[in-house]
Formats: C-alpha cells, structure tokens, sequence
C-alpha cells in the first residue's frame, strides 16, 4: 500500500535543527551529555545550522515527522547517535524511515509507536536498513505481521522486540528463526489460543522474557515435552489479567525448564481466593520460581506455603487433589489443621463485687475506665462514686489488694479475668 503525500508534516532534518540548534543550547552540559558537531557535507543553503548540540540519545516524539529530509545532513550530524525516539509521529512510508535508518550507522535502539503504519508496505531492500538495530519498539502502529517477520529476519543481532496494542489475533510461523531475540513484549492484543503462542518458540528459541499481558490467553495447551523444546531458555513470563481457569495450567508453567519469575494477576482462576491465599497457592505450585508477581520468593515464605497448601485440601476427595499435594505430603507428612486461637483482647468480665459483707456476681465492660465502673457500681454498693475506694484483688497473685485510684486507666490495663474480685 503506497501512503498518502502528507504535505503538512515536517522532516526529521527538520526538527534536529530546530531542537538541537546553538541558539537552543549554547553551552555543553558536561562531558557524555551530547556531542558538538560541525557539518562538512551539506549543500549551500542548507537549513542545518554550522554546529548542533546532538546528544547520543535522540528524542523526537511528537514532532509532526513525516519525512526524512536531506540524507547527507543526517549522515552528517547523526553518525554517533545510538538511541532513536520517534513515536507519536506522522511517520507512515517505510521507504522515508529507512532515509532515516540508514544514515545513523550506530543505532542500537528504535522507538516507532504510535505511528500510522497499518497496511505500509516495508520492501526487503528498505528493511536491511535496520541491521544495526537492538532493540525495536513498534506499539500502537498496527504493523504486519509479515512486515515483523521481515524485519526479524533483517536484523541479525535483534535482542528486544515490542509489539503491543497491535490488535493481533494470530501470527504466522517464520521459515527463519530469530535466534538473538531474548525479549518478546506482545501486551494488550487478541491473542487467545495457545497455538499461537506455540509459534513463539520456534522462532525465538533463545526468548528469555515473554510479556503477554492483557491478552485474554484461555489456557495453555502443550505437553511438558513440547514445552520444553520450543521454551528451552524462558526465564520469566507475564500472563497478567489472560483469561487462565484452571490449576492445571499453573501446573503447567513447572514444565518450562528455566523458568524462575512469574507474573499472574487478574486471571479468572485466582478471583475467588483471598490475596494471601493466592500467593500461597501460586508459590506452592510451583516449586521452582524466585520471583511470584515481582516480589522474591523467600526459602521461609516457601516453607509456609507449601505447608498451607496441604491444610488447604485436606477435606478434598481424592480425586480432586492436585497433583502437587502428593509430593508436598511426601515431604512434609499429612499436616493436622492448624488450631484456631483467638488473639483478640478480651472485651468482658464475670467479676465478683465485695462490698462489707454483701458480694454480688458482675459482669463488667474491660473497655471502659475507673470512673466508668465506678458509675455502674453505684447501684450496687449505695456509695456515691467520691466516697467510693475500689481495689482489685488476684486470688493467684503474692502482691495483695491493688487500689484503683486513676480514674481514667482502663480496665483492661490491668488483665482482669474471670472470677477476679473487685473490693469497695
């Protein structure tokens, strides 16, 4: 598909000029921050300015780029430049990137997002203009899929790849694998069937990171056998707010072989529990991970885990028992059910009430004070509470009558239990 002449759009020779021009920065702001450079092989009457304060860094979003410009003036002012950010521009024709591209010999990072590139077409020619590139994010462009492929199989050392909000609901194989790719960031698209994450493996054998965020991913289908040739290498994987229901599939991610951080929030399976029983559940599932949601794993937190896990299915039938419970019992034997302790302050008291010789059974509030209860003896002693002198007597206790004279100590400071006698 041939794009659009855009005639309000600006170029990217543009922009550096206006952006990184001596008037804007007069003086160097240090050693590393940018690179002075003086241009030799610009035409008469060029726009470029004779030096330009261009860091290593370039960020360029939002600047209404459309077009590359003069391509000796970028060979010119942009041969040290190792990071590229052009997101959120008007950039829609390939062939006008690959100016750009092609002219920045050291570029190591590419940010295109949010540029309108849905049904561009990338010629195999314009594309090995990318080879130098690490890291490549294309978010929010609605790129092809094909264009990916072509891509990945132009750029030799292509470490991180960013693909999300592209609205993809299904990838095609590739005939060459991308053996550098190490992080695959595919968040926010339409990707439901496993079989389309299966695809992944073949052609990024070495993936290390796979973020499918957002992506409502019903379940994960392969044996452990499978898992383990197209995963070989997979550390981490986010499946944050997927569509996951089943134990079965967390039992699963125990058969990627490298796998130690896992990121599993929002997922239907996990909705009913509590957020401690959650993590518990999730850490004793899976016996291998360090890193549960981005918080560390740590031996004790395991321990208690895997033991909370077994009280958990205590009463299930055995036909409904995990496959983890078994070996969790052979580790820590068939656990008793924790007793059940309540550690909340008392809040009552069946007291005994002395007064000369008349005793009466009470039952007092502990969260009240002095003078409180010493209102509510009223009735019972016929003392008006200034002439009153109460004192607290612990049968068990070698000290004797403790005397009640701060009014406004509360009852409970004093540890009264049943059967303790108050004197007046």
């Amino acid at each position: 598909m041939e794009p659009p002449e855009d005639k309000d759009g600006r170029t990217f020779v543009e922009v550096i000029s206006e952006k990184y021009s001596p008037e804007n920065f007069p003086y160097r702001r240090g050693p590393g921050m940018g690179v002075v450079v003086v241009s030799t092989g610009g035409p008469q009457g060029s726009p470029m300015k004779d030096r330009l304060n261009l860091p290593s860094v370039l960020v360029l979003n939002s600047c209404g780029i459309s077009r590359s410009g003069d391509q000796a003036e970028i060979a010119a002012f942009c041969a040290h430049v190792m990071e590229l950010d052009l997101s959120h521009n008007k950039l829609q024709d390939w062939h006008e990137i690959s100016k750009i591209v092609s002219n920045i010999p050291n570029l190591e990072f590419l940010n295109l997002s949010s540029n309108p590139l849905a049904g561009m077409t990338l010629e195999p020619r314009w594309a090995e203009a990318f080879s130098s590139v690490r890291r490549l994010v294309l978010n929010n462009t609605q790129v092809s899929w094909d264009t990916v492929l072509l891509l990945t199989r132009e750029i030799p050392e292509l470490e991180e790849l960013f693909l999300c909000h592209n609205e993809y609901s299904s990838v095609s194989p590739s005939s060459v694998a991308c053996p550098t790719l190490r992080l695959l960031h595919i968040t926010d698209n339409c990707l439901k069937d496993w079989a389309e994450v299966r695809k992944f493996g073949s052609m990024f054998p070495c993936l290390d990171t796979l973020v499918m965020a957002n992506n409502n991913l019903s379940s994960i289908q392969d044996s452990k056998d499978i898992l383990q040739r197209l995963f070989p290498k997979l550390r981490s994987i986010n499946l944050h707010n997927s569509g996951l229901n089943q134990w079965e599939d967390i039992e699963k991610l125990n058969f990627f072989p490298k796998l130690e951080e896992v990121r599993l929030q929002g997922i239907p399976l996990l909705q009913a529990y509590t957020n401690a029983e959650r993590r518990s559940l999730m850490i004793a599932q899976l016996p291998s991970i360090s890193l549960l949601n981005g918080s560390a794993v740590t031996d004790s937190e395991r321990e208690d885990a895997e033991r909370f896990f077994i009280r958990y299915y205590l009463d299930y039938p055995e036909e409904e028992l995990p496959y983890r419970y078994h070996s969790l019992v052979n580790k820590y034997g068939k656990l008793e059910p924790l007793a059940e302790i309540d550690l909340r302050p008392r809040c009552r008291a069946q007291v005994e009430v002395h007064c000369e010789e008349k005793v009466e059974q009470l039952s007092i509030r502990l969260d009240q004070t002095v003078a409180e209860l010493k209102k509510q003896l009223t009735t019972v002693v016929q003392l008006s509470t200034n002439s009153m002198r109460l004192y607290y007597i612990d049968k068990g206790s070698a000290f004797g009558p403790e005397e009640m004279k701060y009014n406004t100590r509360a009852l409970h400071s004093y540890s009264i239990q049943d059967g303790i006698c108050l004197k007046s």
